[in-house]
């Protein structure tokens, strides 16, 4: 039998992070314009203007991927820019993202864009939703958890 004084108390739900307006309003400039990008850049894999039929060349993919990148990238964008689905969106724009990492790591291209769009998908997800900050806080709270 356990003792009762190795037991911790939990609090009943998760510590909601107070955030300034001004942050607030950083995660939704950055956060939309993140989604105005991603929009661009769904709308180009559609288009398939010459630079991004010499990226496809040059990366080794298929022109006819495109389509369905488009498609995959405006999923996870409308995820991202809902609210209730916006860290689900996040992560799926974090798998998208390593993909294009990889793809330019593996013929020894530039890839810090990529890397850079990635932090900023979660920077801004991270000002603008309290859920993500309860979850991950970046200050310890001044009240810890109870022993009993």
């Amino acid at each position: 039998m356990q003792s009762d004084a190795n037991v911790i108390q939990m609090q009943p739900g998760p510590q909601t992070t107070a955030v300034s307006r001004k942050a607030l309003w950083a995660g939704y400039v950055v956060s939309g314009l993140l989604i105005a990008f991603f929009l661009l850049d769904a709308t180009l894999h559609v288009m398939k203007p010459p630079p991004v039929v010499d990226s496809f060349a040059r990366l080794g993919y298929p022109l006819s991927l495109a389509g369905g990148l488009a498609v995959t990238e405006i999923v996870c964008i409308v995820l991202y820019a809902i609210p209730r689905t916006s860290i689900l969106g996040a992560i799926l724009l974090t798998g998208y993202l390593g993909g294009a990492t990889a793809s330019h790591v593996r013929i020894g291209d530039e890839f810090m864009m990529t890397v850079v769009f990635g932090v900023l998908v979660w920077l801004g997800l991270y000002w603008r939703d309290e859920r993500l900050r309860a979850l991950i806080p970046l200050r310890t709270s001044s009240r810890q958890a109870d022993y009993v």
